[in-house]
């Protein structure tokens, strides 16, 4: 999917998709989305909230799925067990460091809030840790989007500038090169009307 070309389809649009997006996972939108705020498509503002608001939400329903329905849903999937044995041993390790960050381990991040739900933690511990992290998140993604939009930005502003120069330094050595022949033409020519001009 050409997240750049969709961005430009969608306009404000896009901050819904990025809300939908982050629900699950989203960070490679949430980059493209903020490369595309760098640019002035989109406002990174309302797109940070966007993907805060998306990420947190999604989350506390895994959490809610997991606090509601985990042992069942465990029981009919025993292939998530493993998933959710590791995020639980983790959570005693780590405690409230592995809430904060979680969501940056790739791969992890669904089960873990499920597993959180099942866990002993409870409900507005998770709520306040998870809105928190889920901020940082938001932050570090749309931040990194958008810096390395402004960056390319700049680097290609440079290439431009150097490719700029280059030309008109290729054009003076045109310039030059022609004069020199033109001179050089010219003298030849001269030569040879002289050379035909019979003796007084």
């Amino acid at each position: 999917m050409d997240v750049h070309r969709f961005i430009l389809e969608h306009g404000t649009l896009s901050y819904l998709i990025t809300f939908a997006w982050t629900f699950f996972e989203g960070e490679t939108f949430v980059i493209f989305a903020g490369f595309a705020a760098s640019q002035g498509l989109l406002a990174w503002p309302l797109l940070l909230v966007a993907a805060w608001l998306g990420s947190f939400c999604g989350d506390q329903s895994y959490f809610w799925i997991g606090r509601h329905f985990g042992v069942r849903l465990l029981a009919r999937q025993p292939l998530w067990r493993a998933r959710v044995d590791r995020a639980l041993s983790w959570l005693k390790r780590f405690d409230a460091w592995f809430i904060l960050t979680f969501r940056f381990i790739y791969g992890i991040r669904n089960f873990s809030s499920f597993a959180l739900g099942i866990s002993h933690v409870h409900w507005r511990r998770f709520l306040y840790l998870n809105f928190i992290a889920a901020g940082l998140w938001a932050a570090v993604f749309v931040a990194a989007g958008y810096l390395c939009g402004n960056a390319l930005g700049r680097f290609l502003g440079e290439i431009a500038e150097r490719f700029s120069e280059g030309m008109l330094l290729v054009f003076a050595l045109v310039l030059v090169v022609a004069h020199l022949l033109h001179r050089v033409h010219r003298h030849r020519r001269r030569k040879g009307e002289a050379a035909v001009v019979p003796p007084v």
